[in-house]
């Protein structure tokens, strides 16, 4: 059997960050202006390190490039394929979009598009979050767009703990302030910002990326139309439910009542852990940390009292 991958985060200041990434999961951030913990990532603009065992100190994209084997058949591709973060969003976020694979490879030196989706750990009562545009079609876009008409522009829907969303490419979206949230996304850093509120960073305004916004915002908006997550076992031991099947990921969540063992499918897992300690055939896990069950591992038996949040490449 090999080992369990524990993975050192990487954190992000932002103007619109705030504490809780320390408050709630005891990391050691840079600021009170923490906005985001890269959990699982080696993106050139935060690659993290394997925290223990045979390949400490390691890069993750080290890993992907010199021990492939440890990924599976599938992990094809030059870069390791996703991304984990959790995102604590004191103030509002820009309202934003991502580009798909061949906007983002025609335009972005061959980047990644950015596919993602949301897992609400925590928000506010009454809290929204921006998913999607009222625009009736893509010349109404670009007219809504110059006038400024942001209240008119943006849809605004209620959020709860524990609700999910996958946001596609072409999504106009903004994480609104006082939420937290675990985000499973391609390896990508490619964000177009449609509008920041006027807001100053450093004295500056932030850069926005109106016509590259224009270029991929889908209009009219389509909700997702994939299917609503479903629960695959609820036996008194464990609660499992299939959050989201996608093009680029495979996302569940386990909630572990006392034991329970997982047979995760061929190749590589991304685990966050939630809420709870526990342990993992007899390796301890507790709340806050990220691995990576590696290829060939085996069987997973989780005992405890856990919250999990896994995620494959498909």
């Amino acid at each position: 059997m090999s080992e369990l991958l524990f993975m050192e985060p990487v954190f992000k200041e932002a103007i619109w960050g705030g504490s809780r990434l320390h408050e709630v999961y005891g990391y050691e951030i840079p600021s009170d202006h923490t906005g985001e913990c890269w959990a699982i990532s080696a993106h050139k603009s935060g690659d993290g390190t394997i925290a223990s065992g045979t390949y400490k100190g390691k890069t993750l994209s080290w890993l992907w490039d010199n021990h492939r084997e440890l990924f599976g058949e599938r992990a094809t591709g030059d870069v390791f394929p996703l991304l984990v973060k959790i995102i604590d969003a004191k103030a509002d976020l820009s309202i934003q979009v991502h580009p798909d694979d061949a906007y983002a490879a025609a335009h972005e030196n061959g980047s990644l598009g950015k596919m993602e989706c949301w897992y609400i750990l925590d928000c506010d009562e009454d809290a929204t979050i921006v998913i999607g545009h009222n625009a009736k079609d893509h010349d109404d876009l670009v007219r809504m767009i110059g006038e400024k008409r942001w209240g008119e522009l943006i849809r605004q829907i209620p959020i709860k703990k524990g609700d999910f969303f996958q946001i596609n490419p072409g999504c106009v979206h903004a994480i609104k302030g006082g939420t937290l949230i675990l985000e499973t996304q391609q390896s990508s850093d490619i964000t177009y910002r449609v509008y920041d509120y006027d807001r100053l960073s450093d004295g500056k305004p932030r850069p926005l990326h109106v016509k590259q916004s224009i270029d991929v915002i889908e209009a009219p908006f389509r909700p997702d139309a994939g299917e609503a997550p479903q629960v695959l076992v609820d036996d008194g031991h464990v609660k499992k439910t299939r959050l989201v099947t996608c093009p680029r990921y495979t996302v569940e969540k386990l909630d572990v009542i006392d034991a329970w063992e997982e047979t995760f499918p061929d190749g590589f897992v991304n685990v966050s852990v939630l809420e709870g300690e526990g342990s993992l055939n007899g390796i301890a896990i507790r709340k806050g940390q990220h691995f990576i069950v590696p290829a060939g591992y085996g069987p997973c038996r989780f005992d405890g009292k856990i919250s999990l949040i896994c995620s494959w490449p498909e």
